[in-house]
């Protein structure tokens, strides 16, 4: 078995991906200039969030983001043992590496300030949540408001007459910057609650591994389990829709799609929902390309379709919360008994009861910022495409996403700047030929296979984001190296959901291909997407390659009752569609059974 991964700097760049680096900012791509740094440390492929090569605007998210959530780690409530997550792309792809603590005095000194910060969260939790749900919504409001049109012929008169003085010129130029302080505000927003959601769970995970030495994880994750959250409203909501579809006897009209259920409850619900719970992304939130329920109102009828089959077959279609709790409540009894003093129980109760208090925004604002917030941000950003579509920068809205955000900025000024003038700008020569040779460089990226991380592993892993979400840890790394084969023959990963159930494989590689799975199959995916709930009526089982216990796949799949295998890191290389499988969501195990 290998010790290492291979260096960033022995990838070879795909044939037609030459000059990849230009697409991002200067700071992104390995370097010779960091080489000394870069090539000491390990790195692993962020596929949960960016499976795919970013275009060049799409990478803003990757930036924003993991700057925000390191900046809470080491500047707002100084996590102990970590600072933040230093980030890179290589042909296309996000690669992560945590950066750790290494000095015992300084995580020493680190440890009251973190608690008096991270307690004041802990203590007022209820209220500051109710205010973020306020924030969220008052800076959706704003990103809404934002609007970008073309340049006029000529200022309308009032701009005279009221004494404005400025112009058009300058309003589409503050408005896209309006637009991306928006979008950083909106990931600084992200991380105020959610690094203190993993410590207090990391914290009660803990304990639990202290006073309980052989508890399986899965366990400890099921204690915290049943819970009601607002990302799962949207696949409720098209439950709801199901319901007033065979009430009502609709389901001629549903198959003629939604322009055949006008005048119906159906629409009547519909539309009195679709606004927010339909903002709602086929994928992850963080490319343009992924699909909104909103934007492509043929995705949630079929859904629904599937939900009114069941209900036609005397399927109960609710998700199994009370069985869920009840299973939840029957292991801490069972482990509170083990514990032999009051001040131990009174410890395990704190904890875990903390740990339910912040475990629903762990899942809560995806809805609130990759899904609603995203989808805002895409159509304001496709809005701008349109304008420069109008005036010959661009062929199409989407082109808009292969420049640089800040070269957004530039050819708003070259179109301003020739307006302004009245001659023409450079923009029509430069950037449709420009943008031509990006998606040449984005395809050819797409033929790369990036290995699941890079160079040499850590002695341990420390940063709570990196264990708990991506499920990185000194076992998993392992696995890598090994290449992930388990001596039955078959896979191991984490074990995230229990239960075991067997049935054919479904390898899954998009949201595009859900429709493709049959009752009974077991969903085989590099990760599942929340938005994929509703297909979990129909598989018996679910295998990702990568993800740990609180990944978003590992808790959907918890609160749905649907046995799981999450981070075999080569699930869907190794497996083919209708390869019979076992799936054994308590052990973490995927046998092959022919």
């Amino acid at each position: 078995m290998a010790n290492r991964f291979p260096s960033p700097f022995e990838a070879e760049t795909p044939p037609g991906a030459e000059g990849w680096q230009d697409l991002y900012t200067y700071s992104l791509p390995f370097s010779d200039d960091r080489r000394d740094y870069e090539e000491a440390t390990f790195w692993f492929q962020d596929s949960i969030h960016w499976a795919e090569p970013l275009t060049p605007w799409d990478a803003t998210w990757y930036e924003y983001a993991i700057a925000a959530l390191s900046q809470y780690n080491t500047r707002h409530y100084l996590i102990p043992p970590a600072l933040g997550i230093d980030y890179r792309v290589l042909n296309g792809y996000a690669y992560l590496t945590p950066v750790p603590v290494l000095d015992g005095a300084e995580i020493e000194a680190r440890v009251p300030q973190f608690m008096e910060r991270a307690g004041f969260y802990f203590m007022n939790w209820g209220d500051l949540y109710d205010k973020w749900l306020v924030k969220m919504k008052d800076l959706i409001a704003e990103m809404e408001a934002i609007s970008f049109s073309p340049l006029p012929e000529k200022e309308d008169l009032e701009v005279i007459t009221e004494g404005h003085g400025t112009g058009s010129g300058l309003t589409i130029q503050e408005e896209y910057r309006g637009l991306l302080n928006l979008g950083l505000k909106l990931w600084h927003y992200h991380f105020e609650f959610l690094n203190l959601g993993y410590a207090a769970y990391l914290d009660y995970f803990g304990f639990c591994k202290q006073a309980f030495p052989n508890i399986p994880d899965l366990a400890i994750a099921r204690m915290v389990a049943g819970v009601e959250v607002d990302l799962f409203r949207p696949d409720e909501e098209l439950k709801t829709l199901a319901g007033i579809v065979v009430d009502n006897g609709l389901e001629d009209q549903l198959a003629g799609g939604l322009s055949a259920l006008e005048g119906t409850p159906f629409m009547d619900h519909w539309n009195s929902v679709k606004h927010p719970w339909f903002n709602y992304s086929a994928g992850n939130g963080f490319y343009h390309s992924d699909k909104v329920w909103i934007e492509h109102p043929e995705i949630p009828p079929g859904f629904v379709a599937g939900y009114v089959e069941r209900i036609k077959a005397g399927e109960d279609i609710s998700r199994p919360i009370e069985r869920i709790r009840a299973e939840r409540d029957r292991i801490v009894d069972e482990y509170t008994a083990l514990l032999s003093s009051d001040e131990d129980r009174e410890a395990f109760q704190g904890k875990l009861g903390l740990a339910r208090v912040v475990f629903p925004y762990v899942e809560n604002h995806n809805f609130y910022v990759e899904h609603w917030s995203h989808s805002v941000m895409f159509r304001k950003m496709k809005e701008l495409g349109d304008v420069f579509v109008k005036e010959g920068f661009l062929a199409s809205r989407d082109d808009v996403f292969y420049m640089k955000r800040d070269e957004v900025n530039e050819a708003l000024w070259d179109m301003y700047s020739a307006w302004a003038v009245g001659t023409s700008p450079r923009g029509p020569a430069y950037w449709p030929r420009e943008v031509t040779r990006r998606r040449g460089i984005v395809d050819a990226l797409r033929q790369w296979s990036p290995p699941p991380a890079l160079g040499e592993p850590p002695e341990v892993v420390t940063e709570p984001f990196t264990i708990m979400l991506w499920g990185i840890t000194s076992e998993s790394i392992g696995m890598w190296l090994g290449a992930g084969d388990d001596a039955d023959g078959g896979l191991r990963g984490f074990a995230a959901s229990p239960g075991v159930a067997e049935g054919p494989a479904r390898v899954i590689m998009s949201a595009d291909d859900i429709g493709q799975l049959q009752d009974g199959e077991i969903l085989v995916a590099p990760i599942t997407a929340p938005s994929w709930a509703p297909a979990f009526g129909t598989i018996g089982a679910a295998v990702t390659d990568i993800g740990g216990m609180m990944s978003h796949a590992a808790i959907v799949c918890r609160e749905y009752g649907l046995p799981a295998v999450t981070g075999t890191a080569f699930g869907t290389r190794d497996i083919e569609t209708g390869t019979m499988l076992r799936v054994d969501g308590s052990a973490g195990t995927v046998t092959v059974l022919d």
